[in-house]
């Protein structure tokens, strides 16, 4: 059994300039929380140029069989399990907490380790399941992975900002508390960009979040720490956010599943914000997993718990039981009429649109001609402020712009009614959009996640696909595909189209399917607002379909 030392918070005073020493020592904290019977012998490490780590636990020698029998297992094997005692949920953690510290390793997927608070509530579960056995929970003893902006007592919550080093959380959030009361143990947060507000974890503070089936590929952003620690099984349950696709688009990079639910679904009270008080978009929270069933019940088990009596923005809705019809009519976007998806993503549409017209299903084409304007919406209502939350933050430290944050850096402020106008264009464009589902007849959209497989770190550069969802507040799931990028059918589609923007042919220019040969490819279906249950029932119609 590993040792674990705990570690002390303590405040960090932040003046203008000290940024780097600043997240100098928070990588040092967090590299010396790592037990040393959890890291990697040097002889064992993988070299550097080995994309694909995935398999390391299996091939190292280096996991106990007991261990990689633990930590292969997904939430929904793992939960009855525990509940009856025949896993100890000290075992699980130790298990979860080695092999989180091994995906950290090999992709710097972390931004805070709490190791001994995890083992002493994974023993608090285990006496309480002995001496009244009953379980704590729907999710007794289950190691639980969080985003870095979930406060954790006694935890940074830096958002990637150094001005956040060394100021810790006095209470847990609403969302953590509801989870612990169902039984989860915390033991991890993981990476996300500056402000979370960029489409890749990379910031100044931890640096960048690679992906574990391909090194060179980014894990997608914001919630990327956590793609890359459940892609590598070092997380059975994630909980990420998403206010553009944060939640989508890691998920769709490292091909896994994801459910980003409508505002008020899910409690958001005591996270932290990049952008604090930014309420045009609203950031939603949500779970990553490897399976859909493993997304169900955590959804399950979020929405049993009652949050509307936690978070007053919470819709007080229970997880409803849903009636499809027999035959679905799902309206499939080509692309987005701003930038083509990459030539994989447009074989495994064109893949699931077929099985789904074979399995009887109403098949049919969406107009991409309100996207470009729901995309636009989005970027005014991004800097509505002229990045002044994010530039305070930096001027704090004297920490600079990251590069990809230039629409932010230049961004002009608008005034307050500019901002009443903002509002009053975003609801009638979703009214729009409404008019055009309903006179459709659709139960579902079904479009690309991102134009990407996953793609070459530094070089995301689109979240048309994701964003607009945002903006209408829609019901989403990012689901693999069962295609997998192959080089020599997806070739480069070079110069025999025409692009639709400037945005477009640089995307295609890039697209190297050397560089992501084999690597899964995921879709999205989009179910309407509060729709969520719809969207998971809908999710498995077409998983059946595709197999």
């Amino acid at each position: 059994m590993a040792t674990v030392t705990a570690t002390t918070a303590t405040t960090t005073t932040t003046t203008a300039g000290n940024w780097e020493g600043l997240a100098a020592k928070k990588r040092q904290q967090l590299a010396s929380s790592i037990p040393e019977e959890w890291r990697i012998p040097s002889h064992l490490l993988p070299p550097e140029d080995q994309e694909d780590i995935t398999g390391f636990p299996e091939t190292s020698g280096w996991f106990t069989p007991e261990e990689l029998a633990i930590t292969n297992l997904t939430a929904e094997e793992l939960l009855p399990k525990l509940a009856s005692g025949e896993l100890k949920s000290e075992a699980v953690t130790l298990a979860f907490c080695k092999r989180a510290a091994a995906a950290h390793q090999l992709t710097n997927c972390l931004s805070e380790t709490c190791f001994e608070r995890a083992l002493a509530t994974a023993r608090e579960r285990d006496a309480h399941l002995a001496r009244t056995g009953k379980p704590t929970g729907p999710l007794h003893g289950l190691p639980v992975s969080l985003k870095d902006n979930f406060h954790l007592a006694g935890l940074d919550a830096t958002v990637g900002f150094a001005s956040h080093v060394g100021d810790p959380a006095a209470q847990d959030a609403v969302l953590a508390e509801l989870l612990a009361g169902a039984g989860a143990v915390f033991y991890v947060k993981t990476n996300v960009p500056t402000a979370m507000m960029i489409a890749e974890s990379v910031n100044h503070v931890f640096g960048r979040t690679v992906n574990p089936r391909r090194r060179g590929l980014t894990s997608g952003g914001s919630s990327g720490g956590e793609s890359a620690l459940v892609a590598f099984r070092g997380s059975p349950l994630g909980v990420g956010t998403d206010i553009g696709g944060s939640l989508r688009i890691p998920a769709a990079c490292t091909g896994i599943f994801t459910l980003r639910p409508s505002f008020g679904r899910f409690p958001t009270l005591r996270c932290r914000s990049g952008m604090p008080g930014q309420e045009a978009v609203q950031s939603v929270n949500g779970p990553l997993a490897r399976t859909l069933a493993d997304v169900e019940l955590w959804s399950r088990a979020v929405v049993g718990a009652e949050p509307w009596r936690l978070d007053p923005r919470c819709l007080p809705i229970p997880w409803r039981a849903v009636a499809l019809p027999a035959r679905l009519r799902v309206a499939v976007m080509w692309d987005d009429g701003m930038a083509l998806p990459t030539p994989p993503v447009t074989r495994a549409l064109r893949r699931a649109a077929a099985a789904l017209r074979a399995a009887g299903h109403h098949v049919l084409a969406w107009s991409s001609e309100d996207q470009p304007q729901g995309q636009r919406l989005l970027d005014r209502m991004f800097v509505a402020d002229g990045g002044a939350a994010i530039r305070r933050e930096l001027a704090r430290t004297g920490e600079p712009w990251r590069p990809e944050m230039r629409m932010y850096a230049d961004a002009r402020e608008l005034s307050a009614s500019e901002c009443w106008q903002l509002h009053l264009d975003r609801q009638a464009y979703q009214k729009r959009y409404l008019d055009r589902w309903l006179a459709a007849g659709i139960d579902a959209i079904l479009c690309p996640t991102t134009p990407y497989s996953s793609v070459e770190n530094g070089k995301f550069r689109h979240v048309g696909y994701t964003g607009v969802y945002n903006v209408l507040d829609y019901s989403c799931i990012s689901f693999p595909s069962g295609v997998t990028v192959d080089k020599a059918a997806d070739v480069a589609l070079g110069d025999a189209y025409t692009p639709l923007s400037d945005l477009d042919r640089q995307i295609q220019a890039e697209y190297n399917p050397d560089a992501v040969h084999g690597m899964p490819v995921n879709l999205q279906l989009v179910a309407q607002r509060l729709e969520e249950e719809k969207c998971v029932a809908m999710c498995k119609v077409v998983l059946d379909a595709l197999s």
